[in-house]
């Protein structure tokens, strides 16, 4: 799959760009990159799914994992468009349209949107950590909503990682992370176990962003 040029002038770090929207992501992922798919569930009611819609698209899984937000830029609106499987793996006779008003949360910030650009800075023991990422598409149906961003400079992981949430017919509302990531090689390969490991983290602290026992 290439690269798309109608996000922004960036350009993301990989090909596979919308990966995660693959229902066979974990059965075949694209060459080079590592597949991953974590979820958890946040409660029940239809409450429960707009508070956590609200603060998932306001970045409330980055900066609940310990990341600061900075550099925002506005969403062109321009995205991936991926076809949406339905939970059988089938592509979805309507196909949702992107969405293409603004939304803002209750303090103000303006939601996630296509074509956003951002970096995640975390700190660290011996300085801080930045990623520079773009946000690939966004999905916003009525009781499923979430976005994927890319990475748009070379670190120590490359690839694409989504958040969706979803208010499931048995009225329960749960998080799914799914990641496709490669670890950087050459001199810096020497780390990688140490990068696997921090992303398993990583991950298990976004999880726990917007879980009603960490006041979200």
């Amino acid at each position: 799959m290439t690269r798309r040029s109608t996000f922004t002038d960036q350009s993301v770090t990989y090909g596979a760009i919308g990966a995660t929207l693959d229902p066979d992501f974990l059965r075949y992922p694209p060459t080079g990159l590592r597949p991953a798919e974590d979820s958890v569930r946040l409660g029940s009611g239809r409450e429960r799914f707009e508070r956590s819609a609200e603060a998932l698209m306001t970045w409330g899984v980055q900066r609940g994992a310990g990341f600061t937000v900075a550099d925002v830029s506005a969403g062109t609106g321009a995205q991936y468009p991926g076809i949406v499987f339905d939970p059988e793996g089938a592509p979805l006779s309507d196909q949702p349209a992107p969405r293409t008003e603004d939304r803002f949360g209750a303090d103000g910030t303006a939601y996630i949107a296509a074509g956003m650009t951002a970096t995640l800075v975390r700190r660290r023991r011996f300085g801080a950590a930045k990623t520079p990422v773009l946000v690939v598409y966004v999905i916003d149906e009525p009781n499923r909503i979430g976005f994927a961003y890319g990475t748009t400079s070379n670190g120590a992981e490359t690839g694409e990682e989504s958040f969706i949430l979803e208010h499931r017919d048995d009225d329960t509302v749960w998080l799914t992370i799914r990641s496709i990531l490669a670890t950087a090689g050459g001199a810096r390969s020497v780390r990688a176990p140490f990068t696997r490991r921090h992303r398993r983290e990583l991950t298990r602290d976004e999880l726990r962003a917007l879980h009603p026992a960490s006041g979200a």
